[in-house]
């Protein structure tokens, strides 16, 4: 099971890879870092991505379980019961999966860590759009994020 190191060189060897960094998106801070930073500097990319992690973790648009139906239309005017909402998500586990934001040169894919503590910790992978592959990343970050032994 790799650690942040370990982890970090693994996501650099993702196909079209230009940097990486575990993020804590609570505080803002990088908790390791890797290769190059779209700003230049990994500090304010950690900061910025965090915002960007938050978002989705904490509004309910992002991290809704299930969502009722929008209705009958049409003929129909008798709106049905919405249905019964499943539970949240397991303690530990990330409200979301990950976020993906596309540019006109790459890519800025964040991982969500699933830990057995309270955590709020993702992997943000910054990917080239001509070198890389979007869907082999999401599968490799999954794949890190399920092994990334933290503490």
């Amino acid at each position: 099971m790799p650690g942040i190191d370990e982890c970090l060189l693994e996501v650099m060897a993702v196909p079209g890879a230009r940097g990486a960094a575990l993020v804590d998106w609570s505080s803002g801070l990088a908790l390791g870092t890797i290769g190059d930073s779209p700003v230049g500097d990994h500090e304010t990319t950690a900061a910025e991505t965090a915002e960007l992690a938050r978002a989705a973790a904490e509004y309910e648009s992002f991290s809704a379980i299930g969502v009722p139906p929008p209705g009958l239309s049409g003929r129909h005017s008798a709106r049905p019961a919405p249905p019964e909402l499943p539970p949240g998500p397991p303690d530990g586990e990330p409200p979301v999966e990950d976020v993906i934001v596309t540019t006109r040169t790459g890519y800025h894919v964040l991982r969500f860590v699933e830990t057995s503590f309270d955590s709020s910790v993702f992997i943000h992978l910054w990917l080239d759009r001509t070198a890389g592959n979007l869907a082999l990343a999401r599968i490799r970050l999954r794949d890190l994020a399920g092994r990334l032994v933290l503490g």
